[in-house]
């Protein structure tokens, strides 16, 4: 069976090397990886010059030309797919160009056996051959023992290892060129047995490697992919703590405007009581800001103790109403810090307070569906009135209520995050209604 390059074990090897080469040009195509390029090159020339032993008698003249340029084609496309594989311009920069010098060497070669047979005849390319050949597999042991002691991987590991087998192989059966095919003939085996054999193996192992190639590859683009959204969410944190730290001063600064108009109407016990509010706030708020979350029940505590505080400073005062819906557990939903304390700020001062008579501001958190839906409502001058009476007002609304918005959006990265300001008002009452939307995003 072995003596008839017809058989089934001859033609299942060339078979399977030719499944290889159109498998991994298909690939090539598809990702244009110079990895897959150079290795169904050096499958396409393994497979032709294994072919020549079952070609009619008419072609096999072509394979006198064509013998040793095919291999030494199949060595250049090997370095080419080896110098991807093992990235040696990256671990053997040196070795690299001389890589890279050996692959023009074997084009060169290439060309001049071609040329010997068309001017000479085979006997010359053999007696060239025997002379290349050793030169060759001592470059070959010099790069293998290269790589195996400076690139410290497993790849490199088994591509040298299926290197090997076919490199030995291959001069088993380079023997012949010496002793002739009787003493293999003897033994039941076509010298170019051993050529089959180191190939197909070598070829499952390059295969394998790839494999695993490719697996290191599609890893690595996980982690990267998982390290990617851990800094983009802790870039979106910073950029929500960046916003707060904007807010906070806005806040303190109205807040210590509000004990300055205290003493200046040298209302000593308002000021004193409103400085002993605020101090818990500031407290209260320093506290929360440690985080850029934190628990709707927590938000509410710091809204109750802000709306005392601006109760003192507008004239009559005014009424505050929270309706909670009893489904909803605030301890388990997250905000961000002082997130409607803007739209209580701005209903108090560009609503309630340029209006006489009774005033109130009231605060319904429910859900609807998978949402919660935060609705502040005044019965202020409204907010179409308020453009109209002051363009100050407007920039002032804008950085609180804006940054708010921000930092929402940010937290729920715009999923199901809707914010509505209307005017209410309608002839005989006047209003505002600030509706905020976001998702039920439990602790």
């Amino acid at each position: 069976m072995l003596l008839d390059f017809h058989s089934e074990i001859y033609s299942w090897i060339r078979g399977g090397l030719f499944v290889l080469f159109v498998y991994h040009l298909l690939i090539f195509f598809q990702n244009k990886s110079k990895l897959y390029l150079y290795y169904s090159l050096y499958l396409l020339a393994l497979t032709f010059y294994l072919i020549k032993h079952v070609v009619s008698p008419e072609y096999s003249s072509i394979f006198l030309y064509t013998n040793f340029s095919i291999q030494f084609l199949a060595y250049g496309a090997y370095i080419a797919f080896a110098r991807v594989l093992l990235d040696s311009r990256t671990h053997l920069l040196k070795w690299d160009r001389y890589f890279e010098f050996a692959i023009k060497i074997f084009m060169v070669l290439a060309a001049m056996f071609i040329l010997i047979q068309l001017f000479l005849d085979y006997s010359f390319q053999k007696m060239a051959f025997t002379i290349v050949a050793p030169i060759l597999t001592l470059f070959t042991l010099a790069s293998y023992y290269v790589v195996i002691t400076k690139i410290k991987d497993s790849s490199a590991i088994y591509f040298v290892i299926g290197s090997l087998l076919y490199v030995f192989m291959a001069n088993i059966s380079f023997i012949e060129m010496f002793i002739g095919k009787e003493p293999f003939l003897n033994l039941g085996v076509q010298p170019m047995f051993f050529v089959y054999l180191g190939a197909i193996l070598q070829c499952i192992i390059f295969s394998v490697i790839i494999g695993f190639i490719i697996k290191r590859i599609e890893q690595k683009s996980k982690n990267a992919e998982v390290r990617l959204a851990v800094k983009l969410k802790e870039m979106e944190e910073l950029k929500m703590t960046a916003l707060q730290s904007q807010m906070n001063p806005h806040f303190l600064f109205n807040s210590l405007n509000s004990i300055n108009n205290f003493v200046i109407k040298n209302d000593v016990e308002k000021a004193s009581d409103y400085i002993t509010k605020f101090s818990k706030l500031i407290r209260v708020i320093l506290n929360s800001s440690a985080s850029p979350i934190s628990k709707l029940s927590e938000e509410l505590d710091i809204l109750a103790l802000y709306v005392k505080m601006e109760q003192m400073r507008v004239s009559g005062g005014f009424d505050y109403v929270v309706n909670i819906d009893k489904n909803i557990n605030l301890d388990r939903i997250k905000v961000p810090p002082l997130f409607l304390q803007p739209f209580i700020e701005n209903s108090i001062w560009h609503g309630i307070m340029k209006m006489d008579g009774h005033k109130y501001i009231e605060l319904t958190v429910k859900l609807e569906g998978e949402n919660v839906l935060c609705v502040v409502k005044d019965n202020g001058i409204g907010i179409n009135k308020a453009k109209e009476q002051s363009h100050m007002s407007q920039k002032r609304k804008f950085f609180g209520i804006e940054a708010t918005e921000n930092r929402i959006r940010m937290l729920y990265q715009n999923k199901n995050v809707e914010i509505e300001t209307k005017d209410i008002s309608d002839g005989e009452n006047n209003g505002t209604q600030v509706s905020i939307l976001f998702p039920y995003v439990a602790y």
